[in-house]
């Protein structure tokens, strides 16, 4: 009898053992990279003069912040309600994993202070640091294929799908670790003022 119990110890500890290695390779996805210049056109929503960042909502509803590099003039006179059109370079690197202690402790982390630019890409393009950040998705526009997500300081930042079948199985409240080149704007213009 005792050496029935063991083996149906053993069976069951074994079950759970192979139930939660499966479970964790499925779960498990590789990491999603991408580096582009981005065009775009916006209304101002959030402006901080300090910090020089911007939130900016695009025609879809997708938010961004960037922050202007000191080559943009008259940023001062840009204001909430304001339509600009800018552009920026982003780099950036999902994993879709549960944040460690580490990263739990410190969710937002400067990991170089200036931003690399991969082959192919004109060694003068603005990046801005490089930061690791744990991340909440907070909206998931699955028919125009975007998902928002908000950073540990607050910021947005809406990203353009591409995998439709990651879409899917993303949901909202679900964390995700973003490594990337924070925004630098390389130009910010003026087009006009929203309508009220």
């Amino acid at each position: 009898m005792k050496t029935l119990k063991v083996y149906a110890i053993v069976l069951i500890a074994s079950v759970f053992i192979t139930y939660n290695a499966f479970s964790q390779e499925k779960n498990t996805r590789p990491p999603k990279e991408r580096y582009l210049l981005q065009s775009k056109k916006g209304t101002v929503t959030a402006i901080n003069k300090e910090t020089r960042e911007v939130t900016l909502m695009g025609p879809k509803g997708d938010l961004v912040t960037i922050k202007a590099s000191d080559a943009v003039k008259r940023f001062d006179q840009i204001a909430a309600g304001d339509i600009i059109t800018f552009e920026y370079w982003e780099h950036m690197t999902v994993e879709f994993r549960a944040p460690t202690a580490e990263e739990i402790a410190e969710p937002y982390k400067v990991v170089d202070r200036g931003g690399k630019t991969p082959e192919g890409v004109d060694p003068g393009a603005v990046v801005g640091q490089l930061v690791k950040a744990v991340c909440t998705i907070e909206v998931l526009n699955r028919p125009n294929m975007m998902a928002t997500v908000m950073g540990p300081r607050g910021n947005y930042l809406t990203i353009e799908m591409e995998d439709k079948e990651l879409i899917k199985e993303l949901h909202i409240g679900q964390v995700v670790i973003i490594s990337y080149a924070e925004a630098i704007a390389v130009s910010l213009e003026k087009a006009g003022a929203a309508k009220k």
